[in-house]
């Protein structure tokens, strides 16, 4: 008996977006015949592939681009169309804002189930103006009509989903724990850097490295580094900051093991792999209070939620102590018990079956 097929679509292929699609793809791979079309990106590694494994199928989109652009949207849309007449999939599943808008306008969610997972919704970027956000809002409330499933990758996520429409379920992210246990492994053992603080991601307004600059600058006698690359690394000037650039998910994962703490200042997420990777590893996370990061971190059970610039000093500051050795334990539990790619895929399947059974 043939497996059904899922095509993913993705715009915004990098990062943990990618890192996520990774294992999802991975674990699903047993029950469906995965394909994923995706867009190209900066930091879209050149070798992406051998990190899916030969049972992933992939085609570009060769027109999707992260600007909002008529032309190439449409040209995008009408390769989407192509290809989803070519694979004929039995599930389409939209991955964060630009393939959300194309694919749920552009794609008959009548003929086959349609999903999305915004994976951070746009109307939510601090950078952006107030009008601007009104505009994202506006696309996403009439989009969110369309006959299509929003999965929020995070309970924040999904709680704005339902205000948009209350055709929405919650499938939280997880991380592949056995892939981790492999990757340090291969490492040999690793010592923790007692005044290294650590973070992931596009150096971009999202992820405020202003707020990051900031508190390396207070912090002289502690060594910052930036595992990524972006836009904004003009931002960060202050002298004890490294810049890692785009590096291979090994690497980043090494460096991260060894960190005394991880710290997010984010302006907005959905639900970063990143922080979940650093939950497991027992690294003190130190996030910002927006959705996304705490919807994991609870203040001062399992890390800290964090409003000023005080805060990151503060917490910073225990991280190699008793204290703060248990709240990274915690954090590590609740991988084990919530944010894992066996829970996360299991409820994939479940959701994907009950909607092909319909």
């Amino acid at each position: 008996m043939s497996k059904k097929k899922v095509l993913m679509v993705v715009e915004a292929f990098g990062g943990g977006v990618l890192t996520y699609l990774e294992e999802l793809s991975k674990s699903l791979s047993s029950n469906f015949d995965i394909y994923i079309a995706y867009g190209r990106r900066k930091q879209t590694p050149t070798d992406f592939k051998r990190h899916f494994g030969e049972q992933i199928h992939f085609i570009e989109v060769s027109h999707f681009q992260r600007a909002i652009s008529l032309k190439e949207d449409v040209l995008a849309l009408f390769e989407l169309r192509q290809i989803v007449k070519q694979t004929n999939p039995d599930i389409i599943h939209l991955h964060s804002s630009k393939a959300g808008i194309i694919g749920r306008w552009g794609l008959n969610g009548n003929k086959r189930p349609l999903f999305y997972t915004p994976h951070g919704y746009s109307f939510l970027m601090e950078d952006a103006s107030k009008l601007k956000r009104f505009v994202y809002w506006a696309i996403e409330k009439v989009s969110a009509f369309r006959n299509c499933t929003t999965i929020g990758c995070s309970a924040g996520e999904y709680a704005v989903a339902k205000r948009l429409n209350k055709n929405a379920e919650l499938i939280s992210n997880g991380v592949d724990t056995l892939e981790i246990n492999k990757i340090m492994r291969s490492q040999g053992k690793s010592t923790t850097e007692e005044k290294s603080v650590v973070t992931l991601g596009r150096i971009s307004a999202q992820k405020n490295p202003h707020m990051f600059n900031k508190i390396a600058e207070r912090m002289p006698e502690c060594n910052f580094i930036w595992i990524g690359d972006g836009e904004l690394r003009g931002e960060l000037t202050a002298s004890n900051i490294s810049i890692t650039g785009w590096i291979e998910r090994e690497k980043a994962v090494a460096i991260l093991s060894t960190a005394a703490a991880f710290v997010l200042p984010s302006l907005w997420e959905g639900l970063p792999i990143s922080l979940l990777e650093a939950m497991y590893l027992r690294r003190l996370c130190i996030v910002s209070n927006v959705v996304g990061n705490r919807d994991v971190i609870q203040n001062n059970i399992n890390g800290f939620v964090c409003e000023s610039t005080d805060d990151y000093i503060n917490a910073i500051r225990i991280a190699t102590k008793s204290e703060g050795r248990q709240l990274a334990s915690q954090a590590h539990n609740d991988i084990l018990e919530k944010y894992n790619t066996i829970k996360m895929s299991n409820e994939y399947r479940q959701i994907y079956e009950s909607h092909l059974s319909n």
